[in-house]
């Protein structure tokens, strides 16, 4: 058992959760109204190739196959001149045409490795160097107890992501594509242990948040054996599960959701439409399963670093630097494309190689915990001890 999630966190896993093939999601509870979404994505996502920049010149020479313009067949969708999105990326388009969405290119996180293992546990930490805490977690632990009860934590998930680890307790729970244990059952497991006084409490919330989500959701279908069919997009399936729980008046607050299959060594251009794809509609699927919950929505799509700016020598591209953010939702003041563009010439790429970054992905997290979620400031150090050295963007929300 690792040793940071200590019994009592297992144990809620009798509450409510969910996991898809490669995808986990967590829940927590924040006070007010303002839900926050945290996408991650495992793997590296090109940037370049969900972003791409049309109107530099250097980009049609480092992949001339990719260089196409607005209109053109496969051409990018326009985000308003010299920047487009992937054509599979057409929910995005859509927010940000609706000015709920925005993206932010040339970004990344303080760290400069090209270790999936290195950065994906730094950016989830959110520290200098990897830490046994995440920094969402660290956020929601300075919130106060929500009311009637309930634990501010409710992971989705076989395992909880580091992001989400920390004083905060978040609960853990079989996915719904496996076997369940009957309510009767389990009522009698938590009368046997109830004078325990670790597991008497744990058992008690557990079984709460279990009729909590049945609640929620209704019915669900039981879940096929091994081998059995699967959901054509399992993180379209997750996400829309997500969005049902946060629209409830007494449901959580704050979800984090990763995906994988953005390491595109090989044959990019044939993989990468497919992903983008499902991510797309992913996110489709929480907004309008949201509802009018999505006015007081942000989602913030991030990765723990780019791809090499050229393709390699089996027509994809390697481990790089910078690379491309999204932040969508009612509560963002979307509608535009925020790049302090660097280039794409030799001599303006990162060690020749890859996208400079001239973002901090911290300056983009920090007004979400701020202004989005209202946080106080004990809680913004807490949450990122060195928030000292960079600067927040600012007027990333409506008003």
């Amino acid at each position: 058992m690792n040793e940071h999630l200590p019994r009592r966190t297992l144990l809620l896993g009798l509450g409510a959760a969910a996991t898809l093939g490669s995808t986990r999601l967590a829940f927590a509870r924040a006070p007010g109204d303002a839900r926050l979404v945290v996408v991650l994505l495992r793997g590296a996502l090109d940037g370049l190739a969900a972003v791409p920049p049309y109107g530099d010149p250097g980009f049609a020479a480092l992949r001339p196959g990719e260089a196409r313009d607005p209109g053109a067949p496969g051409g990018p969708l326009d985000l308003g001149g010299r920047f487009g999105l992937h054509p599979r990326l057409t929910n995005i388009h859509a927010m940000f045409q609706s000015n709920e969405a925005l993206v932010v290119h040339a970004i990344a996180g303080p760290y400069r490795t090209r270790s999936h293992f290195d950065a994906q546990a730094l950016l989830e930490s959110g520290e200098a160097r990897i830490g046994t805490s995440g920094w969402l977690n660290r956020a929601l632990a300075g919130l106060p107890e929500p009311s009637r009860g309930a634990r501010n934590g409710m992971a989705l998930g076989t395992d909880i992501p580091l992001l989400m680890r920390g004083p905060t307790i978040v609960a853990n729970y079989a996915p719904l594509t496996a076997a369940r244990p009957e309510d009767d059952l389990m009522a009698r497991i938590a009368a046997l242990n109830a004078p325990d006084p670790l597991l008497g409490p744990a058992m008690r919330e557990g079984l709460a948040q279990r009729a909590f989500t049945a609640g929620a959701l209704g019915p669900q279908p039981q879940g096929t054996q091994a081998g059995g069919p699967r959901p054509q997009n399992p993180t379209a399936e997750l996400a829309r599960t997500a969005g049902r729980l946060l629209a409830e008046a007494d449901g959580p607050r704050v979800a984090a959701l990763d995906m994988g299959g953005w390491d595109t060594h090989a044959n990019q251009a044939q993989r990468l439409p497919n992903t983008l794809g499902a991510l797309d509609e992913a996110l489709g699927a929480l907004r309008e399963a949201l509802g009018p919950v999505w006015r007081r929505t942000a989602v913030l799509v991030m990765t723990e670093f780019g791809r090499t700016a050229a393709l390699n020598g089996s027509a994809g591209t390697d481990h790089g630097t910078g690379g491309a953010a999204f932040l969508l939702g009612g509560a963002v003041a979307g509608g535009r494309v925020i790049a302090d563009w660097p280039g794409l010439a030799p001599d303006q790429l990162f060690e020749r190689r890859d996208l400079a970054p001239t973002t901090d992905l911290r300056g983009l997290i920090l007004p979400l915990l701020r202004e989005h979620l209202r946080l106080p400031e004990r809680t913004i150090a807490a949450t990122f001890p060195e928030a000292g050295g960079f600067s927040p963007m600012r007027g990333l929300l409506r008003g």
